[in-house]
């Protein structure tokens, strides 16, 4: 079969390997209809950070089709569409038993720790796979893991149903909660440095795109915020031009050390809170899928094949894509 696998940092390949013959027990063979390249891909693609296998089949955004089930299975049969839940997590740990999986201290993902869904064809433990409704869009269903980090960050952010919420970065994460606060009633402004991309998010979320440079006064911005860059300077910039008595979320992936006075902090009653995947909020990601799924099909920016995901990689690193979100069809076909 078909699959990319990542090697090192730098270094993404198109292989044809053999397809696991056996399962085991518990495991599922999921033909994949739809798969979503996530700024974590690239990420890792970049920095090599989370490389703790080599190779590794990259992909932790999908949705297929159930082709084989092990003999312990009783939660899925062959025929089910399902989508993946991203997190590889020990169970064990404090923070899983206290209920926070998604700070597991081992925690791995899909793509990462196990091979993942930019292939024809995956094998995955039962427990990682949520069974969907089986007229939904694929495309759009391989949407429901980013999605229910966006409903996380949202959850954090704790933004008061009326009011107004800043975006910065309209990325796949960053469009993705826009469509979300939109449906629940926010206000939007909208900056990135991509006029496409904004103006775009912007259209799906009747959101009001600024420039970020120049909204210096207070009075210009709302109380609460969501970082989609990662870009610690981005991040500086929120902490001095925001009015303060709110929040700024922080989902976006980036690198370099965070320079934040305290004393700001402290005197302009600014709450930063970390988001990091997402705990319970998967079956309602698959929810919002479903329901908005107009609104996540605008933000597609192209469907291609597992030939095509190189070059993908590629135009997102460089900037050429006008849409946030890259869409691969591993098996060209309807759903």
């Amino acid at each position: 079969m078909k699959v990319v696998r990542l090697y090192s940092k730098n270094d993404l390949r198109v292989e044809e390997i053999e397809a696991p013959d056996v399962l085991a027990p518990l495991e599922v063979r999921v033909r994949v209809l739809a798969a979503g390249i996530c700024g974590s891909d690239i990420h890792n693609f970049r920095t090599g950070q989370w490389i703790s296998r080599s190779p590794s089949t990259a992909g932790h955004e999908f949705a297929g089709i159930v082709t084989q089930v092990g003999d312990s299975v009783l939660s899925l049969r062959v025929g089910d569409r399902v989508v993946a839940d991203s997190r590889v997590v020990c169970g064990r740990c404090r923070n899983c038993v206290e209920g926070y999986p998604q700070i597991c201290e081992k925690l791995g993902f899909v793509g990462e720790v196990v091979d993942g869904g930019f292939a024809e064809e995956v094998v995955l433990d039962c427990a990682l796979l949520h069974k969907v409704d089986e007229f939904a869009d694929a495309r759009v269903l391989a949407m429901a893991e980013p999605t229910a980090v966006a409903l996380h960050t949202l959850k954090r952010l704790a933004a008061p149903a009326d009011s107004a919420i800043l975006i910065v970065g309209c990325g796949p994460i960053g469009a993705i909660c826009g469509i979300l606060a939109r449906h629940r009633g926010h206000r939007l402004l909208l900056a990135d440095k991509s006029p496409d991309r904004a103006s775009l998010v912007a259209r799906i979320t009747a959101g009001q795109v600024i420039d970020l440079q120049a909204a210096t006064q207070p009075r210009d911005l709302p109380r609460f915020a969501i970082d989609a860059t990662g870009s610690p300077p981005v991040v500086s910039q929120l902490v001095h031009i925001m009015p303060g008595g709110g929040a700024i979320a922080l989902v976006g992936l980036g690198s370099g050390d965070l320079s934040i006075s305290a004393n700001l902090l402290v005197e302009k009653e600014i709450r930063l809170t970390g988001c990091h995947a997402f705990n319970d909020e998967l079956p309602g990601a698959i929810r919002a899928c479903q329901e908005y799924s107009n609104d996540f099909s605008a933000i597609l920016d192209a469907e291609i094949t597992l030939d095509d995901v190189p070059r993908a990689y590629e135009s997102i690193i460089a900037g050429r894509s006008k849409a946030p979100k890259t869409i691969i069809r591993p098996n060209p076909v309807s759903g």
